[in-house]
C-alpha cells in the first residue's frame, strides 16, 4: 500500500526499512508494546529510536483507555463546553428584550442556526486538533497504536480513512501539498458532521423546545438572554467534545495501526 505524503511529516531516508504511515501519524518507539504486532525495523542510527513507532496492540491497554477516555474525553468536554460557554456570553449577553430578543427559530438571534453552525465548526475544529495532537502523540511514543480493530472493505470506508491511496511525491513543503492536506481534512470532518447533524440538530432543538418560554400570537420560543444561551451551548460542547474526540482520536490509533499492519514507510519530521 502506497505511504501518503502529507506536510505534517516528511520521509524518512531510503536507509531505512520501517513500517508506517498515516496522512497525519507520526512515529513512535517500540517500549511497552503489546503483544501480536510486527515491530518496526530501522538501519538509522541508535540515537533516532525515538522515532520508530511503538508495535500495534492486540487489545484495548489501560493506557489506551485512559488516553481517549480521560485526556481526549473529559477534556474535550471541559474545553468545548468552556469556549462555547464564551463565545455564548460574548454574542447573547446584551441581547434580549423586544428589540432584540432570543428565540429558537426566527432571526437575527436564533438558537437553532447558532446550533446548526456549532456543529459544524466544532467537528471541523476537533478532527483538525485531533490530527495533530494524536499523530504527534505516535510519533513520540506517547500513545500505541491500535492493531486488533479490522479494515474497512467498503470503497468509500476505505477512502475516508485513507486506505488504497495513490502514492505522492511532490514536495512536502509546498502550499499545494498543505492545501491538499487541509482540504482532505476539512473534507471528511464536514462530511462526518454532516452525517450526525440530524441526530444531534434534532436533539438540541428538542431539548430547547423544552426550557423555551411561548408568547401569546407567537409560534416561537424565547429564551432568558441572562443564563439560557450561555448554559445550553455550554451543555451542548461539552456533550459534543466528550462524545466526537475519542472517536476521532480512535480512529487515527487504528489508521496508524492498519498502517504499520500493512507494511507503509513512517513519515517523519
Amino acid at each position: 500500500m502506497p505511504r501518503a505524503a502529507y506536510p505534517l511529516f516528511k520521509p524518512k531516508q531510503p536507509t531505512e526499512k520501517a513500517t508506517a504511515d498515516v496522512e497525519a501519524v507520526g512515529p513512535g518507539g517500540a517500549d511497552g508494546a503489546a503483544s501480536g504486532s510486527v515491530t518496526p525495523v530501522t538501519t538509522e542510527p541508535e540515537d533516532s529510536h525515538a522515532l520508530a513507532f511503538r508495535p500495534p496492540s492486540d487489545r484495548f491497554t489501560l493506557h489506551q483507555i485512559f488516553y481517549l477516555v480521560v485526556l481526549h474525553g473529559i477534556g474535550a468536554a471541559f474545553l468545548g463546553g468552556g469556549i462555547n460557554f464564551a463565545v455564548a456570553y460574548a454574542l447573547y449577553y446584551d441581547k434580549g428584550g423586544p428589540t432584540s430578543p432570543i428565540r429558537l427559530f426566527q432571526f437575527p438571534n436564533t438558537l437553532a442556526g447558532d446550533t446548526a453552525v456549532t456543529i459544524f465548526i466544532q467537528f471541523a475544529s476537533t478532527w483538525i486538533i485531533e490530527t495533530i495532537i494524536v499523530n504527534w502523540d505516535l510519533k513520540t511514543k506517547g500513545v500505541q497504536p491500535i492493531g486488533f480493530i479490522p479494515e474497512p472493505r467498503r470503497r468509500f470506508a476505505r477512502w475516508f480513512m485513507y486506505l488504497d491511496r495513490p502514492e505522492r511525491t511532490d514536495d512536502t513543503s509546498t502550499i499545494a501539498h498543505w492545501s491538499r492536506f487541509v482540504l482532505s481534512q476539512l473534507t471528511r470532518s464536514l462530511l462526518l458532521a454532516a452525517a450526525s447533524f440530524p441526530i444531534i440538530f434534532g436533539a438540541s432543538v428538542g431539548f430547547l423546545t423544552l426550557v423555551g418560554e411561548r408568547h401569546p400570537n407567537d409560534w416561537d420560543w424565547y429564551y432568558d438572554p441572562k443564563w439560557a444561551p450561555q448554559i445550553f451551548k455550554l451543555v451542548q460542547g461539552a456533550t459534543l467534545g466528550i462524545v466526537i474526540t475519542p472517536l476521532i482520536a480512535m480512529f487515527w490509533l487504528a489508521r496508524c495501526g492498519w498502517a504499520m499492519r500493512d507494511g507503509e514507510r513512517q513519515p517523519d519530521r
